[in-house]
């Protein structure tokens, strides 16, 4: 009986398009204080270099529609985490350096080729024809005086400059970068990188006593200390975090 009470009803809503009634459940509802506990840990999109002094994920955006230079005045070791995590997200990578087989075994973990990793001799990047469809980084693993570089930042390709020290030609790199890190490095050092980067003394005189996988991450108007923690899989690639090679 109920049935055929409802099939007029039912007919009418197929024929104007509305479908099968489905289940009916009660609404879901939040009080404005529930909401603000959904707010995402994440206020950007990127690869995650590590988390900050609170323990939320510090996020770098390299893939963007501009040229980015960004210089590192630190170990191997975190250059490599970036390079795995940037062709993660989905960015060619390739790597100017003059020791390739320390590179070698990202290079086979990742792959190679136009959707991968790819390591050339100093002086010797192609033309990468970076797009939004397909980003690139380029790391300049050139040791303490790299030369000017065939392949510049451009829009959708990034370039990281790798510094193991501060060199001479490191303040120029460092002005014309978009981001500066700087990792451990002597009480001389951190003077010099502080006063280029205009660091307070607070700060610059923290570096010397930085922890490995600590960088110190500075913008023009902003500075985060931020611990990269490696995964299982990158530990296993990689090892532990490390300052010196």
């Amino acid at each position: 009986m109920a049935l055929t009470s409802q099939l007029p009803d039912l007919a009418e809503r197929l024929r104007t398009g509305f479908g099968l009634l489905g289940p009916r459940h009660q609404r879901h509802a939040l009080s404005p204080e529930q909401l603000d506990t959904l707010a995402l840990p994440i206020g950007d999109d990127g690869v995650v270099v590590g988390v900050d002094a609170e323990g939320q994920p510090a996020v770098m955006g390299i893939n963007r529609p501009t040229p980015y230079d960004i210089v590192l005045i630190g170990g191997l070791w975190t250059a490599q985490v970036l390079a795995l995590r940037a062709a993660a997200t989905g960015a060619r990578v390739a790597v100017e350096t003059g020791r390739a087989p320390q590179w070698a075994q990202l290079v086979q973990a990742v792959g190679g080729g136009q959707s991968g990793m790819t390591v050339h001799d100093v002086g010797r990047v192609p033309p990468q024809g970076a797009s939004a469809g397909g980003p690139v980084l380029v790391i300049r693993d050139c040791g303490m005086r790299p030369p000017r570089g065939r392949v510049a930042s451009a829009p959708w390709q990034s370039v990281l400059t790798l510094l193991p020290y501060l060199s001479p030609v490191a303040p120029r790199l460092m002005r014309q970068a978009r981001l500066v890190g700087v990792q451990r490095v002597s009480p001389d050092e951190a003077t010099e990188i502080g006063r280029v980067v205009g660091l307070p003394r607070g700060e610059y005189e923290s570096l010397p006593t930085l922890a490995d996988g600590v960088t110190l991450w500075c913008t023009d108007r902003d500075r985060q200390y931020v611990m990269t923690q490696a995964t299982d899989a990158e530990t296993g690639l990689l090892g532990t975090a490390r300052r010196m090679d």
